[in-house]
C-alpha cells in the first residue's frame, strides 16, 4: 500500500523527497508534500526520515 500524508502534521521540510528513490513524492503549492500513490513502491525511505511522523502507511 502506497504511503499517505498528514497534511496537519507536514512541515514542509523536503526530506521525504530527498530520500524517495522513484521520485513519487514532489511538494505542492500549498508547501505541503505529495505522494503519487501510481508511482510509490512502499520502500518506507520517507517515513524513516520524517521529523513529524506526517507520512505513514495505511
Amino acid at each position: 500500500m502506497p504511503v499517505r500524508v498528514d497534511k496537519d502534521l507536514c512541515i514542509g521540510c523536503g526530506a521525504c523527497v530527498g530520500v524517495c528513490p522513484v521520485s513519487a513524492l514532489s511538494m505542492e503549492d500549498d508547501g505541503k508534500a505529495f505522494c503519487d500513490e501510481s508511482i510509490c513502491i512502499d520502500c518506507g525511505a520517507c517515513i524513516s526520515v520524517c521529523p513529524t511522523q506526517a507520512i505513514f502507511q495505511v
